[in-house]
């Protein structure tokens, strides 16, 4: 039921990491050596000939650290005015690094409004295709900076599956600081059990989910459960892994039962509008 050597075959790759996983835990700022490391994998995953998306979050821990403040933002305003700062910093690391390996990257910043606007879901589309078909990888951030209430998907993991059903991806990796999903907080619950899989999504998992309690993340399981639906319903396949070592990427492509696998099960009448308008209200 759990076949992990069909992972192998996957061409259109979405990378989804977590603020949690590209910092330093003591000090809040970027690990240079696991940004190294996360462009390097990703660079060899285009030289097989796959299609890579990166997802990041990190913009407005960038910016956070950037501006010298110790403790998370808590006002939109100055989430925002992280962001801004944020942005430009992190976008321009990774172009450095990315050049490294003679890879192009690029940036695309969405909202909401991305995939509730008919014609934007197209343009999007398009852009996507074009640069995919190009060898280019795209780095996508939500856009905090503009991002409110209303149009925020709030979290990357939302957006990593958004960005996923949105190009046809065939394989979502959401990279986190848990090993995939128990039937309890291991942190709290020793006797929890890892989930090695998850061929259909039901509401027993929205009970075993737990928040993370990351200082620089901002998302816990049940968001990840969520992006699952998303990303299955689309036809994808997703896994949740952890970050604290990149390499595990390789591994996971490999076959390597790594993290919990969600199995794709294309529903015919998903709708990515539908549940984006669902989820605002």
């Amino acid at each position: 039921m759990c076949d992990r050597a069909s992972l192998k075959q996957k061409k259109r790759i979405v990378v989804k990491v977590g603020s949690s996983s590209l910092v330093h835990e003591e000090t809040g700022l970027t690990d240079l050596f696991k940004l190294e490391q996360l462009v390097r994998i990703l660079c060899d995953l285009r030289n097989q000939g796959k299609e890579v998306v990166l997802v990041s979050s990190g913009a407005i821990g960038a910016g956070r650290k950037v501006l010298g403040l110790n403790e998370r933002p808590s006002t939109l305003p100055m989430k925002q005015a992280c962001a801004s700062v944020g942005q430009g910093a992190l976008i321009g690391l990774y172009q450095r690094l990315f050049n490294e390996y003679h890879q192009v990257s690029s940036q695309i910043l969405m909202t909401k409004h991305t995939i509730i606007r008919e014609k934007s879901v197209f343009n999007a589309r398009n852009t996507f295709d074009q640069l995919l078909k190009m060898g280019v990888i795209p780095i996508v951030n939500e856009n905090d900076t503009v991002s409110t209430d209303e149009i925020e998907f709030g979290d990357n993991d939302t957006l990593s599956a958004v960005v996923a059903a949105l190009t046809g991806a065939d394989l979502l990796i959401l990279m986190s600081d848990i090993d995939g999903l128990y039937t309890d907080d291991p942190n709290k619950n020793p006797e929890a059990k890892f989930i090695e899989c998850v061929p259909k999504i039901d509401k027993s998992l929205y009970n075993m989910a737990k928040g993370s309690g990351s200082d620089f993340g901002t998302g816990g399981m049940v968001t990840k459960i969520d992006a699952a639906r998303i990303a299955t319903d689309a036809g994808c396949d997703m896994i949740i892994a952890n970050g604290k070592d990149f390499r595990s990427i390789h591994g996971i492509v490999y076959g390597e039962s790594i993290g919990t696998l969600f199995l794709a099960h294309k529903n015919e009448d998903f709708d990515l509008k539908r549940y984006i308008e669902e989820e605002r209200h």
